[in-house]
């Protein structure tokens, strides 16, 4: 299996951030994890969308590759925590606050669909769920819970209480 792999180390911003970033396009084809970075409103969504050019372009320089992008998907990504930078910021009566400027360690990696996925029709990123099957597919006339006897429904009668 071909796999490509990039790293962007020392990126400014905290490593958390670029992990909630990252869990949106982990599994999905390149087309698609690049559309959906292009159009997140998170600032380290331009970083993320470099590394995973360069792990494009670095799988493609493997021996064996297909040289079809279609082929591509984000097998695994993730965000260490880099080293973080401390500032000094003046506080009251002569005071000094610690500030961490945060840096992170970004990391892509691109694996090709093996021929049977592809051959086969297995979705190449993420299964569009239908919907259509499970909804109305209960008779309106059936019940799932079983109907109180009139016993029951006379003892639940007289348990309300009373607005005295």
């Amino acid at each position: 299996m071909i796999e490509g792999r990039a790293t962007a180390r020392y990126v400014r911003g905290s490593a958390q951030k670029a992990k909630l970033v990252m869990d949106l396009i982990r599994g999905q084809g390149v087309d698609r994890a690049l559309a959906t970075l292009k159009f997140s409103h998170k600032r380290v969504a331009r970083d993320i969308s470099k590394v995973l050019r360069s792990a494009v372009a670095n799988a493609q320089q493997k021996e064996g590759v297909s040289g079809e992008v279609d082929r591509l998907y984000v097998g695994s990504c993730y965000a260490n925590q880099g080293p973080s930078l401390k500032r000094i910021r003046a506080a009251p009566m002569g005071r000094a606050h610690r500030i961490l400027k945060r840096t992170s360690h970004l990391t892509v990696i691109v694996n090709e669909r093996t021929e049977h996925a592809v051959a086969v029709g297995i979705p190449s990123s993420d299964p569009i769920e239908d919907d259509s099957d499970t909804l109305g597919s209960e008779d309106e006339g059936s019940s799932t819970t079983p109907e109180k006897t009139t016993k029951e429904n006379a003892q639940a009668g007289s348990a309300t209480p009373t607005d005295g």
